[in-house]
């Protein structure tokens, strides 16, 4: 490990160490916040653990909500700490087929829009279940990031839910996708949100983007 590597995990703990709490909920593109900093932004398909493990990674249980009903975020969530220049945004989750159609249309055009558009969005966080590896509508999801030119970096979830040598290989072979794609980061962060797995990663990757940013 670099001394890099070791003052980055210092800083994301640290970072982490605050409390966070929920700025605003935003159902259309004129609800954002000001983009007066940069912006960390979660997304995935519904029931990947997407809000598990924010909670996990800021140490608050009840921040994000969960819920056992898929695709129950249905705008873009802000979340900020006092004297922290960064926004957390948990976006709402796809490939949700039981809500109304018009819903659904109405989330993906939010998505899109915000994706293409907010130029203080530092990194999309792409969260895949290990246990399913990438799904159509994730390549989906990368192609439009990638058209947006949004640096975007692939997290496994429920990295405790499949035994080590399947985790192994769906880490080689998300990896060997992502190579096709030129707006993703080739390194995959494998966590768990229930046993703690990669999350103290997860906070040094993000102080590192926001030291580079400084």
């Amino acid at each position: 490990m670099t001394e890099r590597d070791k003052s980055l995990l210092d800083a994301g703990e640290q970072l982490f160490e605050r409390r966070w709490q929920l700025l605003k909920s935003a159902p259309a593109l004129e609800f954002l916040p000001p983009a007066d900093r940069p912006e960390i932004a979660f997304a995935g398909r519904s029931n990947v653990g997407k809000s598990s493990l924010i909670n996990a990674l800021v140490r608050q249980g009840g921040l994000a909500r969960t819920s056992n009903t898929p695709g129950r975020t249905q705008e873009l969530n802000f979340f900020l700490s006092d004297g922290e220049p960064l926004y957390i945004v948990d976006m709402p989750g796809y490939g949700y087929a039981r809500a109304p159609v018009d819903k659904v249309a109405a989330w993906g055009a939010l998505v899109t829009d915000y994706l293409r558009g907010r130029t203080t969005l530092a990194r999309v966080f792409l969260l895949i279940d290990a246990r399913h590896g990438i799904k159509p509508t994730d390549k989906q999801v990368a192609e439009i990031l990638d058209e947006a030119a949004v640096s975007y970096q692939v997290v496994l979830t429920k990295g405790d839910k499949i035994k080590p040598h399947e985790l192994e290989k769906v880490t080689e072979e998300t990896a060997a996708a992502l190579a096709k794609y030129p707006a993703a980061f080739p390194e995959v962060i494998v966590t768990s949100a229930e046993k703690g797995v990669g999350i103290p990663d997860l906070r040094a990757t993000i102080a590192g983007i926001l030291a580079d940013r400084a």
